[in-house]
């Protein structure tokens, strides 16, 4: 198989934290859906790869784009905030994901 075939167009894939004790704190049970792309173009890859510890600044404006709503939008917008117990789940399961 070429490489090239497997180029393409990122396409929004949906993230599902169904974690008993968050949702039951922060959405009466309720799953929390959110999305991401399903690849990165690679200015984000190597950000991601590349930051280390003293580039919270980096990562911080990383993070913001890849969680997103059904429409492709940041979710974490100026003046918005995730609760960090959320935040820190959703980064996670994104982590995962971009390794597979």
């Amino acid at each position: 198989m070429k490489l090239s075939q497997l180029a393409a167009k990122p396409q929004l894939i949906k993230l599902t934290i169904d974690d008993q004790d968050l949702c039951a704190r922060y959405s009466n049970g309720e799953p929390l859906e959110f999305y991401t792309w399903d690849r990165q173009p690679i200015d984000v890859f190597m950000k991601l790869a590349s930051s280390q510890g003293e580039e919270t600044g980096v990562m911080i404006d990383v993070v913001r784009t890849l969680i997103l709503n059904e429409q492709g939008e940041m979710i974490i917008a100026q003046g918005q905030a995730l609760p960090s117990p959320i935040l820190v789940k959703a980064i996670g399961m994104i982590v995962e994901t971009l390794g597979k």
